[in-house]
């Protein structure tokens, strides 16, 4: 692993004793001592922190402000930016010209900046995007600031002891605020379904920051292995597995990210890449949609398997695109492609494991309910 980036943290994870593993050219922790059951379980009754340091933090401004700069980004994502309220924030998705997904992100108007979060595996060409796409503006990486994520039940109580106005945000409610340990860059969200944070700090502070989260009582560090399922359990996507190029935001069920103003007939129609194949799909409907699964028995369905509509005989519908077995629901859940005539709560589809056809029922997402602070 010696080629991999590493965060600022990554002396700490060694110290707590994490497993070290390569993902998105970065070194990062997959699990601690205690194990991805109890990690996953623990932030869903207390609260759980997450190195996110490997994604890519930029802002983005302009000589006309924020009208200018949402006016750009307006035609790289199909989400409404202009519409959105100084210091609210929203999940969008940059798309090609096929309609399919470049990568997901989450965009915030700091006054007459634009704040975004992206994906560790696609910052460089989403940075590259920005620049070619949004001729005017100033699209401006930011360093030396970690990034870090603390979720779960606790974490408002947790972090309001640290950083005093935390708990007053709201679910998609972006701050600064000050600390012991410098300004925060707060965003009351995150990918667990839990209530929580996301906090950008100064590299320099981020260690003794982390520390002092820890030494709550109900805060433990926690790893990739857990975060996958949280996330997976909440029903959300991952960049690479569940979304893709290929995949449209109608197929990957995320049309409710799609404002009516950038819809057909909207105030703001189109205008953004792949809008020819995204809007009809929007008003008529995709061939395929992302549905989740709950198979029979205890073993997962992971990434990959082959989907049938019968037992036996046929061609493939589908295939599974991400599966684990799901601490708090105690058993398997999968996502996973199908046909939209097939992807009705209650329809049995049937999985190939290892040679043999297993039974498994479309669900309605989530398969935890979320904790947001609305």
């Amino acid at each position: 692993m010696s080629d991999l980036k590493v965060t600022v943290l990554n002396a700490l994870h060694r110290e707590l004793g994490a497993k070290m593993v390569p993902f998105a050219g970065y070194e990062m922790p997959v699990q601690y001592p205690v194990g991805v059951m109890k990690e996953h379980l623990h932030c869903r009754a207390h609260a759980g922190l997450f190195d996110v340091s490997h994604m890519g933090q930029v802002i983005i401004r302009a000589p006309g402000g924020y009208a200018e700069v949402a006016g750009a980004m307006d035609r790289l994502v199909p989400v409404d930016v202009a519409g959105l309220a100084d210091g609210r924030q929203r999940y969008a998705m940059f798309t090609n010209d096929q309609g399919g997904i470049e990568d997901d992100l989450m965009v915030a108007r700091r006054d007459e900046d634009l704040f975004v979060v992206v994906n560790a595996a696609c910052k460089d060409a989403d940075i590259h995007r920005m620049t070619e796409g949004m001729p005017g503006c100033d699209v401006l990486p930011v360093t030396g600031r970690a990034l870090l994520a603390l979720q779960g039940p606790a974490a408002a109580h947790s972090l309001e002891a640290l950083a005093p106005g935390a708990s007053d945000m709201r679910f998609m409610d972006i701050a600064k605020l000050d600390s012991d340990w410098g300004e925060l860059w707060l965003s009351r969200s995150g990918y667990t379904g839990e209530d929580g944070y996301e906090i950008s700090i100064e590299e320099g502070q981020a260690e003794a920051f982390a520390r002092a989260l820890l030494d709550q009582e109900a805060v433990a560090p926690i790893g990739l292995g857990a975060r996958d399922s949280l996330r997976l359990e909440a029903g959300l996507c991952l960049y690479g597995r569940d979304i893709d190029t290929q995949t449209t935001p109608v197929e990957a069920s995320l049309g409710w990210a799609i404002q009516k103003v950038r819809r057909a007939g909207g105030d703001r129609e189109g205008g953004f890449p792949g809008a020819d194949v995204i809007l009809p799909q929007l008003t008529d409907g995709a061939a395929r949609r992302r549905v989740g699964l709950r198979p029979e028995g205890r073993a997962p369905m992971r990434e990959g398997t082959a989907l049938y509509e019968s037992e036996e005989g046929g061609e493939a519908i589908g295939q599974i695109t991400s599966g684990a077995f799901g601490p708090t629901i105690e058993g398997p859940m999968s996502m996973g492609y199908v046909p939209t005539n097939l992807a009705g709560s209650g329809t049995t589809v049937y999985g190939d494991v290892r040679g043999k056809r297993m039974a498994a029922t479309v669900t309605a997402l989530p398969f935890t309910p979320a904790n947001f602070k609305r």
